[in-house]
């Protein structure tokens, strides 16, 4: 299990752009990276087809699982978050520094 899923809030911690914050938009699982909106912009050049006009595109690029932090949604602070069980056996996420559920 991921601690970083889709729609989560992160903070990038390296990198060109170290302290930007952002939402994951995509997690590939197998490559750990993730995509986040408006970070690690990078110019795409494309050929003009019948729909697509072409020229110079900017997108976002994938940043590895390990150069981005998890911001706790409640506390608002950047944190590792453990892994708790619940009575049932489900496992969620909680923030380590306010104890509070990330959902």
């Amino acid at each position: 299990m991921l601690p970083i899923r889709k729609k989560d809030k992160v903070v990038v911690i390296t990198g060109k752009d170290r302290g930007k914050r952002g939402e994951v938009v995509k997690v590939e699982p197998t490559g750990m990276r993730v995509f986040v909106s408006k970070i690690n912009i990078i110019k795409k050049h494309s050929k003009p087809t019948q729909t697509d006009p072409g020229g110079i595109k900017e997108i976002e690029a994938a940043i590895h699982i390990s150069n981005v932090m998890l911001v706790c949604p409640k506390c608002e602070q950047p944190t590792r978050p453990r892994f708790d069980s619940l009575a049932d056996g489900k496992k969620v996420r909680a923030c380590r520094k306010c104890g509070e559920m990330i959902v």
